[in-house]
Formats: structure tokens, sequence, C-alpha cells
């Protein structure tokens, strides 16, 4: 689980979200921050020391009133795991190993959010509007000097899992390689990623 950084819960409504998986986990989801590159804000569950859960949803505040595409969320009608993110300190190195292979991960920024008590966190990362296998192949982050976010995030969870399915997964499976990523993907009639959790109150699968 180790390459694991965080999950991307997203949804059409923050605050729904945010509600909905209290009731499934039993720990609400602290205000993370905006984005406003993207049009976005989130929430966030600690899933160990250096793993969390992300919940997204469009920013009420930002100037554009259309809803966010990144992540689909203007297609969205209610909240699910969208995609995950994977650990990488050589950013350029394996993003030029995987453009090898054929699997292109876009171009490396930087970015940051404001957190609600002013500290800035930044990071690097591959472009999370590049959209392979529907989500199931990550995006990758560094996380540089900045404390990981999974520190301070409410605690109470665990992540026990993670696993994919999709209509074709011996070329998915190729693809995660290509990344170095060894995440189990298995057939299925559509493209899903699914969580189990630890929570107080037993082990709940997430979609």
């Amino acid at each position: 689980m180790g390459e694991i950084d965080h999950l991307v819960y997203a949804g059409p409504d923050l605050d729904a979200a945010v509600d909905q998986l209290e009731k499934l986990l039993g720990v609400r989801a602290a205000p993370g921050g905006r984005h406003p590159r993207w049009g976005t804000r989130n929430a966030l569950i600690s899933l160990g020391p250096a793993t969390y859960l992300e919940v997204l949803g469009p920013d009420p505040e930002r100037d554009d009133r259309e809803m966010p595409r990144i992540f689909g969320l203007n297609r969205l009608d209610e909240p699910h795991l969208v995609t995950w993110v994977a650990k990488e300190t050589d950013l350029e190195g394996r993003v030029e190993t995987a453009a090898a292979a054929g699997v292109h991960l876009g171009e490396i920024s930087a970015a940051s959010r404001e957190r609600p008590d002013g500290r800035v966190l930044s990071w690097r990362l591959t472009d999370p509007e590049v959209v392979l296998a529907d989500g199931v192949v990550p995006f990758l982050i560094d996380w540089g000097a900045s404390r990981h976010p999974a520190i301070d995030a409410p605690p109470g969870c665990r992540l026990s899992s993670l696993r994919a399915q999709h209509p074709d997964p011996e070329r998915v499976a190729a693809m995660l390689d290509a990344i170095g990523s060894d995440l189990p993907v298995e057939m299925g009639p559509a493209p899903a990623l699914i969580a189990v959790i630890q929570t107080a109150m037993g082990d709940v699968e997430l979609r």
C-alpha cells in the first residue's frame, strides 16, 4: 500500500459527499482548501500515516459558474472514487520511462493550496487532467518538503486494500506496470476502483 498517496472521491456537492462519508466511515472529513486552478475545494480523512482520502467537489465561490470538468465533475450525479494518486520522488524519470512504454502522463507542474489555518501546501504532480483507463491509472505526486496532508487529517480510518476492475484488464495492467504500480486489476463490466477501509464500525467498501 506504500505507493498510494491518496484516493480521490469526487461528487457534484462537496458538503453532501462529506455528510455521506461520515455516515459510512464514522469520521467527518476536515476542510482542506481550494484549488483555484481547477475550480474545486476539498476535505480530507486520514487513511494512515502517509495516505488519505480526498473528498472533492466544485468550489461554490469560483468565478466560473459552470461545473468544473476535472475528474468528470461536470458529468457526475453522485460521488464515487474517480481516481487515485501514486507517490513518486522522481517525476521526470518516471514520466520518461512511462512514455517509452506508450503511457503519456502529461506535463509536470507545481501546485499549491492554502489550508484553513493559513498554511500553504505545495507539491509537484503530473497532469491530473490526463485521465488514463478511466482513472484506474493514477497521476503521480511529489510533496517535496511540504507536510503530508495525512498527518493532520482526521484519524479513525485505515486503507486496507485497493483494487480495480476494467473491461480490458491486461491492457490496463500493462499501463500500470509502466508507471511502476502493481495495483490489482480484474475483469469487470465497467472501470471501477474498490477500496476497503477499516473503521471503528468494521470494514467498509468504497467505490
